[in-house]
């Protein structure tokens, strides 16, 4: 699961750096951008984008929804409106299953 760097003092990060986050191109971030009117970057004169971690949140969200949970684009955007903090609620619940699953892995491979 895409995570968000710990470093409080940055405030802003590239669309390459949210890529990398997320092992996604570019283009997925301008699309998802583009398709779920939910965050809007800052663009400086150059068009870079500037990303916040409310941003970066919020691509998590749709990261879950759709690359992992398997909801179309219209599921995911009715989903993300009606009921928010229930998929943050998910999304904790899946993460800690993962780290639990990567756990047992870790010991049944030292076996």
């Amino acid at each position: 699961m895409p995570f968000i760097e710990e470093n409080p003092e940055k405030m802003f990060y590239r669309i390459g750096e949210v890529a990398d986050m997320f092992g996604v191109n570019p283009s997925l971030i301008r699309f998802w951008e583009k398709e779920f009117n939910t965050f809007k970057p800052f663009k400086n004169k150059k068009g870079t984008r500037y990303f916040t971690r409310e941003d970066i949140e919020t691509f998590q969200r749709i990261y879950y929804l759709v690359k992992e949970r398997g909801y179309t684009l219209l599921g995911a955007k009715e989903a993300l409106a009606a009921k928010p903090e229930a998929i943050d609620k998910q999304r904790e619940l899946y993460n800690s299953l993962c780290k639990i699953r990567q756990f047992l892995a870790d010991i049944k491979d030292e076996l």
